[in-house]
């Protein structure tokens, strides 16, 4: 018989207990910030697991940071990136997931996607953004369209913020 940590040291990281929670934060905050699902088609009824994969499978690249202040350093680090944006980035599960967030755009960039954020926090969600970022190898492409929204715990508080966005080209 395996036991239930033995289970979960073979687990694919968005699969592990954190990974899944952080995935009904980010459904269910897109839900509340935008009046519409984040994945269309999803069953109401739909399970934890099967969730998490649609998201993870998702052809939108989505991410997701922590609640740190953005104005401390290193800032939030990621919590969650789909299989869509781990492609995009060319990093795996584990080099992009606790990245400072700041990372995902050129040192030059940050400012702007600082500014975002903070917009995006105010308001509780932001639509319409676009920025350019840089892959684990350098390679710069820009975003558009994004949405920016709060994520959310079970309780209805703060714990960080995700991105959405389907719309990039290399630069």
């Amino acid at each position: 018989m395996i036991s239930s940590q033995a289970k979960q040291n073979v687990l694919a990281g968005w699969l592990q207990p954190d990974a899944l929670q952080t995935v009904c934060s980010i459904l269910q905050s897109h839900q509340q910030a935008f009046g519409r699902p984040l994945l269309a088609g999803l069953a109401a009824d739909a399970s934890e697991l099967q969730r998490a994969q649609a998201l993870f499978a998702s052809p939108a690249a989505v991410l997701a940071h922590d609640g740190a202040d953005p104005d401390t350093d290193p800032g939030p680090r990621l919590i969650y990136a789909n299989r869509s944006a781990l492609v995009l980035w060319r990093r795996r599960w584990g080099e992009m997931v606790g990245l400072p967030s700041k990372f995902t755009a050129a040192a030059q960039e940050r400012s702007g996607r600082q500014q975002a954020l903070r917009q995006a926090r105010a308001a509780e969600a932001l639509s319409g953004y676009g920025g350019v970022r840089i892959d684990s190898r350098g390679r710069r492409f820009r975003i558009e369209g994004a949405r920016l929204w709060t994520l959310r715990d079970a309780g209805g508080c703060p714990r960080g913020q995700a991105a959405r966005f389907s719309a990039w080209h290399w630069l």
